[in-house]
Parts: C-alpha cells; sequence; structure tokens
C-alpha cells in the first residue's frame, strides 16, 4: 500500500460550522491542510504552531529569506501578528481590504522565524472569498502561501493538491476551481512605502490612493 493521502472536504456555505470545526481539529494538532483563496489554493498551518510550521517548510521546500504571509478572517485577527499598524497600512485596508492586498507589517515580538523568516517583517492579508473569510472567522488565521513545491505552478483544484501533496497533507477543503489569474499585490509599509511584488492590484490604484492622503509611493518595484 501507498502513502495516506489528504482527505478532501468539499465546501458549502450551509455546512460551514461542520467544516470549520474539522478545520480546527486539524490545525490543532499541527496537521496541515489546503484550502482556496481568490487565486490558488494555499497550504495553512497554524501560525504559532511550530510543529505544523516545519512540516509546511519542509512540503513547500521554502527558500531561506522568503516568509509566510498570514491569512485573517477580519481585521479584529491583525493585533496579534503585528507591533504596529503604520498610517499608509490603515490606508490601503481601507481601499483595498477585503482583496489580493498584501500588506507587510512590522513583525509583533514572538512572532515565529517560521512566519517571519527572521525579517521582523509579517505579511498579512483579508481575503474577498467569502468562503475563505466564513472559514477563518471561525477557526483563526492560517499562514497562505501557494500549495505547490517551490518551483512549480500553484494550483487550482483540489485535485491538483491532492496529485501533487496529498501524500503529506491532511486536509484539503475543496472550494471548486479557483480564479486563478495574478497573485496577490505585495507592499512594504514599515519605511519608504514600495510594492514588492507586482500583483492583482495595479501600481496606478495604489499610488493614487496614497496620494490622496499625502503619501508617497515610491517610484521603483524591488
Amino acid at each position: 500500500m501507498g502513502p495516506a493521502m489528504a482527505t478532501i472536504e468539499r465546501y458549502a456555505a450551509s455546512t460551514v460550522s461542520v467544516l470549520a470545526d474539522r478545520v480546527r481539529c486539524v490545525l490543532g494538532e499541527s496537521g496541515l491542510m489546503s484550502l482556496p483563496t481568490e487565486s490558488f489554493y494555499g497550504l495553512a498551518a497554524a501560525p504559532s504552531d511550530e510543529r505544523s510550521l516545519a512540516r509546511l517548510w519542509q512540503v513547500k521546500g521554502r527558500s531561506e529569506g522568503k516568509p509566510i504571509l498570514v491569512l485573517i478572517g477580519d481585521r479584529t485577527q491583525l493585533g496579534q501578528f503585528v507591533r504596529n499598524i503604520p498610517r499608509a497600512a490603515n490606508v490601503l485596508m481601507n481601499a483595498f481590504w477585503p482583496g489580493p492586498l498584501t500588506i507587510v507589517f512590522p513583525a509583533a515580538p514572538g512572532l515565529s522565524n517560521a512566519v517571519t523568516a527572521g525579517t521582523g517583517s509579517v505579511g498579512i492579508r483579508l481575503s474577498a472569498w467569502q468562503p475563505l473569510i466564513d472559514l477563518l472567522c471561525r477557526v483563526g488565521p492560517v499562514t497562505g502561501t501557494s500549495a505547490n513545491r517551490e518551483g512549480m505552478p500553484p494550483p487550482r483544484t483540489a485535485e491538483e493538491v491532492q496529485n501533487n501533496l496529498g501524500d503529506v497533507l491532511d486536509l484539503i477543503i475543496d472550494g471548486g476551481l479557483t480564479p486563478g489569474g495574478q497573485p496577490s499585490t505585495v507592499i512594504d509599509v514599515q519605511g519608504p512605502i514600495r510594492i514588492i511584488r507586482d500583483g492583482s492590484i495595479g501600481r496606478d490604484a495604489i499610488a493614487a490612493q496614497l496620494a490622496a492622503h499625502g503619501l508617497h509611493l515610491e517610484a521603483d518595484c524591488q
């Protein structure tokens, strides 16, 4: 017999409470799972669980120095991860959250190096995809890196996740085909405001929102 494969649970709005209980159980036992986002399927671990974070790094083959972003279900979940909220972050959250914008904040003291990669920073996103919000409002924040090994394309279906990572995951939430397309835009607001990954939300839209509040976006993508 081959290795045990991950259980696949179908998302349905009518049974989200039962599904949330299942997710909470998996995460509480240092489990590693995959769930759909507004672009691709992601790898979800509890951001404070060192054992499951170590599993995530091993599965991902993550390069040293690359932090793992965190997905939240609403803005009340933000405070446990950040040291402070710069003014630019408030402007961008009000304009683009929920949505495909990952904001890099100063990390809260004690946040795991497996999340920050020792950078002292943490990327946070509040997704606009309702099934994900439904789950995270019930179970709390999870990591959100794409459910693929480093260098491989990110998956858009639960079947792709099962075929590639099913033998190393505990649970896959099947939300159907995800939209794919561009990943989230990533912006660092800790010093000079700069886009560090171009994505779904364009530079001009971000620059305009910042300018309306007297703030400046650095010209070059890093």
